[in-house]
């Protein structure tokens, strides 16, 4: 054969193009029966892809059954003896006396709240200084976190302009 070339245009050292079939069917060797579909191609793609769902999913059903099995085992296992001491509401080691329902001032809330607005702010800080060092990553980071700071700082002011926090 002279210059043939397969599927790909590369001929292979023998001159052949493991291309077979009648005349117009071209097929690609190393998969029988499925043309135009290499033997490591897409497929040996696709199995690896779905082996590593698998691994997750495997887990996923482990985790679960551990924790079925955990909270059964604990229900077969406990000795159910209710008294009317058992069944009372408890918090705190203090008997309840009152209402159920406590009045308790927003703005406590509210504190909490930008409490946790900057815990997760100081969060964030902290790896940003780490990676600021890092070779390359200098202005752009920089700037990135300027902005995260400037949305804070928006709604801290935010709140300072409504009085949420004066303390009365």
């Amino acid at each position: 054969m002279a210059d043939v070339t397969d599927v790909t245009g590369v001929a292979d050292a023998a001159g052949t193009t493991g291309v077979s079939g009648g005349p117009g069917i071209e097929a690609v060797a190393g998969v029988p029966g499925v043309p135009g579909v290499p033997a490591e191609g897409p497929i040996a793609l696709a199995s690896e892809y779905f082996q590593s769902y698998s691994v997750i999913g495997l887990l996923a059903v482990v985790g679960v059954l551990f924790v079925a099995v955990a909270f059964g085992a604990g229900r077969l296992l406990r000795p159910v003896v209710p008294t009317p001491e058992k069944l009372l509401t408890y918090e705190c080691g203090v008997d309840p006396v009152g209402e159920g329902w406590a009045h308790t001032q927003v703005r406590y809330y509210v504190y909490a709240f930008l409490y946790v607005i900057f815990a997760v702010d100081s969060i964030f800080l902290f790896p940003w200084a780490t990676v600021f060092a890092a070779p390359g990553y200098g202005a752009t980071t920089l700037v990135e976190m300027f902005i995260f700071l400037g949305f804070l700082a928006v709604g801290l002011l935010y709140a300072w302009k409504k009085g949420v926090l004066a303390w009365a």
